[in-house]
């Protein structure tokens, strides 16, 4: 029988996912040498070639990628065994780190947190705000033990280094400016609004939502001014310089615009979790999850 070193193992799916040996190296903090070399220790183990050489870069094998199918679910039954021994020895006690996007942060996080300083004093739980890109590249390197993003910037449900959990429907409200014309009219529609001046971010997944939306209800958008931070967006709308489309997760504490609730042409973003497939039972990472739910059922 063949003798299985994971400690290789997660350096071929560490390629698998950073694409070449020198990023590989970076992301595990090893030479590059060394990576190569234990590719090439492990190759010699399976009996079988896993990297071909591809130009410059090198490309995984189909027995590798065959490997690589296999490991995932050893990497989850590890996951699951971690979780159960930590919950033998820790009991409620634990530290969960959470990568999380930044409207999430004070929107779901926070309040998260909070109740559970009063239920699981024991749980500590570590925050660190960032995009879905960079959010998941931590979780598969053990870097947070649970990320949060929109579901439209996750990985697809078919990926087994994960599971995902939805949290919550997120509806997108319009903030206008106070003076607005159609700051107090009836039945507010995203089409009633396609004259307008825009406001949002020059690129990524802001400009993609706002511009997706409007195109569905038929316009493209003006954009008048590109803004990423909410700060400086409902700011430049307060100032009449122009509309935006805003989460219900920041309208809902925005001062200053008018927030209206569309009642045709309404686009919605879904929030989800994911942690590392097998350590979601997991006793802290557990009470971490139903405090988020709780919180995303509430609003």
């Amino acid at each position: 029988m063949i003798e299985w070193d994971i400690k290789k193992l997660r350096i071929l799916r560490a390629l698998a996912e950073q694409g070449t040996v020198t990023a590989t190296a970076e992301a595990l903090h090893m030479t590059p040498s060394a990576v190569s070399q234990q590719l090439t220790n492990l190759a010699r183990q399976l009996g079988v070639t896993l990297l071909e050489a591809e130009g410059r870069r090198v490309r995984l094998t189909d027995a590798a990628h065959l490997v690589l199918r296999h490991a995932e679910a050893v990497f989850a039954q590890l996951e699951a065994a971690d979780a159960e021994l930590a919950g033998y020895l820790a009991g409620d006690a634990g530290e969960v780190r959470v990568g999380a996007f930044s409207t999430a942060v004070p929107a779901l996080v926070v309040p998260a947190v909070a109740a559970l300083r009063k239920t699981r004093p024991g749980v500590e739980v570590r925050v660190r705000e960032a995009e879905a890109a960079e959010s998941y590249e931590l979780l598969s390197a053990g870097g947070v033990d649970l990320a949060l993003s929109l579901a439209a910037h996750a990985p697809t449900a078919r990926d087994a280094r994960f599971t995902r959990v939805t949290l919550l429907e997120d509806p997108l409200d319009v903030a206008l400016p106070p003076g607005h014309p159609l700051a107090g009219a009836a039945g507010l529609r995203l089409a009633d609004l396609s004259g307008d001046r825009w406001i949002y971010g020059g690129s990524g997944p802001w400009s993609e939502i706002t511009r997706g939306a409007c195109e569905a209800a038929g316009f493209v958008p003006e954009q008048a001014h590109s803004a990423s931070g909410w700060t400086a967006i409902l700011a430049m709308v307060e100032a009449g310089m122009g509309v935006a489309l805003v989460p219900r997760m920041v309208s809902s504490r925005a001062s200053g615009v008018a927030v209206r609730v569309l009642s045709r042409d309404r686009p919605t973003r879904h929030v989800i979790a994911a942690v590392r497939r097998g350590a979601e039972s997991a006793p802290a990472l557990s009470h971490v999850l139903a405090a988020l739910r709780a919180v995303a059922s509430a609003r």
